[in-house]
């Protein structure tokens, strides 16, 4: 793995010398979901803009460098350098109040041209520290409605690959919520592992519950799940196009996070018909309606997201109206119309300035 990740960086550093672009999207060199952010927001720009997606900035020159996460631009204390002539965009998608990196918000004010930001209240959080207003655009994040859909014929069939029952009720997480990419039995705690097995604990003493894990990292939540003596299934994906069948088995999917830019789970979720109890975090705050799209709860309130989902498991209709309407809601943020936003408020911008 190692091998490849320097491979491919020898790559793109030679693509960045001989293959000149308008806009580079930077991402994490590793096979994570700002990469295939990256996939989707330039393969919407090629319309408008010659772009692509690299995993380093070195020896760009005369291009717009759009920095898929702060963790690709502020890098152990330090801006990673790049040539004046560039104009440069970052991405920071969720902050909380003790973030090292906020005591460099002034002086990002001075290196970038544009912030992005998928949600209102990491906009509200970075304004707080400093960070210019006009230079913050929001833009939602995206989901691929053609890929991710409802296939409720196949649920049986996917959960006896997985050897799951077809008489319990299947709730998902997908997400990394440990610290560090091996076993994360130290919870991160921002993403609300810890809330996640309270609700599930709570949950379970009603109803036949399994749980259903992706992503890395996923220690703590298993361990808790086994000491619980609640059934869970996890398995860490290396195609993210697997992922589609994975929401195609759940009957909920749980989302408990104290902070988030997203997530994709709220979108994806939604595009596979797969109705969603939430905490109020990132763009669910902005762009979902409690009991018409999806529930929403406050930040640690186990009492209502374990309200929610027997709201949603004990009546029929009113989980048939969330998903319907869910649904339709969606449809507003394929990639498509995400990346056409990227053009017309980020990317269009710099290229009136210059």
């Amino acid at each position: 793995m190692k091998f490849k990740k320097i491979i491919h960086y020898i790559i793109d550093i030679i693509k960045n010398i001989f293959s000149k672009k308008d806009v580079i999207y930077i991402i994490e060199n590793s096979n994570w979901s700002i990469g295939w952010d990256g996939h989707y927001i330039t393969r919407a720009l090629k319309s408008f803009l010659k772009s692509d997606y690299r995993v380093t900035s070195k020896f760009l020159e005369n291009t717009i460098i759009h920095f898929g996460s702060i963790h690709t631009f502020l890098k152990q204390d330090s801006f990673v350098s790049i040539s004046r002539s560039n104009n440069i965009v970052v991405t920071w998608f969720h902050v909380v109040a003790e973030d090292p990196r906020l005591k460099k918000v002034p002086e990002l004010n001075k290196k970038i041209d544009l912030l992005h930001v998928s949600c209102n209240i990491t906009k509200k959080m970075l304004v707080k520290y400093g960070m210019q207003e006009d230079k913050i655009i929001v833009i939602p994040l995206g989901v691929d409605t053609k890929m991710f859909i409802s296939s409720k014929i196949k649920q049986n069939i996917l959960r006896k690959k997985l050897d799951i029952s077809s008489d319990v009720i299947v709730v998902g997480s997908f997400q990394k919520d440990g610290i560090g990419w091996k076993e994360g039995s130290i919870p991160k705690l921002e993403k609300g592992p810890d809330v996640f097995c309270d609700t599930i604990e709570q949950l379970a003493k009603r109803y036949p519950i399994h749980v259903l894990l992706t992503g890395p990292a996923r220690g703590y939540v298993k361990k808790r799940l086994s000491s619980l003596g609640i059934r869970y299934t996890h398995r860490y994906l290396k195609n993210y196009i697997d992922i589609v069948d994975y929401y195609n088995i759940l009957d909920l999917y749980l989302i408990t996070s104290r902070y988030e830019g997203g997530p994709k789970g709220l979108l994806e979720a939604w595009a596979c018909e797969i109705p969603v109890i939430s905490t109020q975090v990132g763009m669910v705050q902005d762009i979902a309606d409690h009991k018409k799209t999806c529930w929403i709860a406050g930040i640690e309130d186990v009492d209502s997201l374990v309200k929610g989902m027997e709201w949603l498991l004990d009546n029929d209709i009113k989980r048939k109206n969330i998903v319907k309407n869910a649904k339709k809601q969606v449809q507003l943020y394929d990639w498509e119309q995400i990346g056409f936003l990227y053009y017309k408020k980020i990317y269009e911008k710099i290229i009136t300035k210059k």
